[in-house]
């Protein structure tokens, strides 16, 4: 047999394999699941898709990443053509966009009271008096994140922030450059400004799911974050997310305000870092208060009966008492079964501690559709303060009318 004989019966063969393994795959019942998690999550998430398809060898399970904004119109896109993967994962604010579309299946007659009862309920996402996500991982909080190399206890006021900001705020080599700030953190974005605006009294809409912008607390929370940066000087001129995770992750700032999705990050980064609540305002005697949102599972409403059952088996596996103490341990998330809460490995962690603590200071997120019209509403007067263009007072006005015309403009 020639060479080229040999190389072809080869390549044959290979491809019998290849179309073999296809086909077996073809065979079996696949479910997708959307998500906009980060790499780490992705890891812990794949090892437990491998343990329930060897329990399982029926069914092919395939996690798919998507940016945020890219996951929500993108499943929205889909599923109303009728299509989509059949479970989509993330925080709860997408539980009323997704809703008011009859894109994923009330949940309510699909798992029963004892499996549901094993979760904090807060895990337990209701719109409209039907429950419409089903969470293993509670939070997706901001809290105080600070590096025990440069300090050891962290504020606990809001004075004790910018006495300490001040202190750690450094030119470490006397070109008179700032070599390391005492805070820095994603200012810019309007999520990160909430819990200055809660320490100050303010929320962003009542309980008739109205904005609530021109307020005192927005005005007052708007007029601290300009003075930590341009008065105190504790925070970088700029800063968006990329800029503020590099600054801490180099030792360049001692503290960061950043989600509990980034502290595993910061310890594979080496840092020996300790988490605390966000400080208390003196004038209000009020904490810093971040949006808590659970973050699960939703069911395409398109999924196939056949599917559906596979969708709910793997909902019951992903949020077992065992796969999310691998998760908490691992990833340092806060879990939603009740028993994972008690367990000794929680109680004991002081970073889960302390985030539970933050979590008793924050507000739900709120799942309604007028969530997103109020984001984007307080975006653009929000940094035209940062950029000196308005002032906080200003601004909180142009929010409030801008709030009301774009939730005025969706209802139409």
């Amino acid at each position: 047999m020639t060479i080229l004989n040999r190389t072809f019966s080869v390549l044959c063969i290979l491809a019998v394999l290849i179309a073999g393994c296809g086909g077996k795959d073809e065979n079996k019942i696949r479910i997708t699941i959307w998500h906009q998690d980060r790499p780490d999550v992705r890891d812990v998430l794949q090892k437990q898709l491998d343990r329930f398809m060897l329990l399982h060898p029926e069914v092919k399970v395939e996690q798919l990443f998507k940016e945020t904004e890219e996951l929500r119109s993108g499943f929205i896109i889909a599923a109303i053509a009728g299509q989509g993967p059949e479970l989509v994962y993330g925080p709860s604010d997408q539980v009323g966009p997704f809703q008011v579309m009859n894109i994923i299946l009330p949940l309510d007659s699909l798992f029963n009271k004892s499996f549901l009862d094993q979760f904090d309920p807060k895990a337990l996402s209701y719109y409209k008096g039907h429950l419409y996500k089903i969470s293993d991982k509670l939070g997706n909080h901001l809290t105080l994140v600070y590096n025990k190399k440069l300090l050891s206890n962290p504020p606990k006021t809001d004075q004790e922030l910018v006495a300490m900001g001040k202190a750690l705020t450094k030119d470490t080599n006397g070109d008179g450059k700032i070599d390391q700030y005492g805070l820095a953190w994603n200012y810019t974005e309007p999520f990160f400004f909430i819990p200055f605006m809660t320490g100050f009294g303010g929320w962003i809409m009542d309980e008739n799911d109205q904005p609530t912008l021109n307020t005192v607390g927005t005005v007052n929370g708007l007029k601290f974050v300009q003075q930590l940066r341009d008065v105190h000087k504790i925070i970088p001129n700029e800063a968006d997310y990329n800029i503020a995770d590099a600054l801490f992750k180099d030792g360049h700032s001692a503290m960061i305000i950043n989600g509990d999705w980034s502290w595993a990050g910061y310890q594979k980064a080496g840092l020996d870092i300790g988490v605390a609540p966000l400080p208390m305002i003196t004038s209000t005697g009020r904490w810093c208060g971040t949006m808590v949102s659970p973050k699960g599972f939703s069911i395409n409403a398109n999924i196939t009966e056949e599917k559906k059952k596979w969708a709910i088996e793997l909902i019951k596996y992903l949020t077992s008492e065992e796969n999310q103490m691998e998760a908490t341990r691992t990833l340092f998330t806060m879990p939603t079964n009740k028993k994972v809460r008690l367990s000794e490995f929680v109680q004991s962690n002081g970073i889960l501690r302390n985030s539970q603590i933050q979590i008793d200071h924050g507000n739900p997120m709120p799942v309604v559709p007028e969530l997103r019209a109020i984001w984007d509403a307080m975006r653009p007067s929000y940094q035209a303060v940062l950029a000196g263009s308005k002032t906080p007072e200003q601004a909180a006005t142009d929010m409030q009318i801008q709030a009301v015309q774009r939730i005025k403009e969706m209802n139409e």
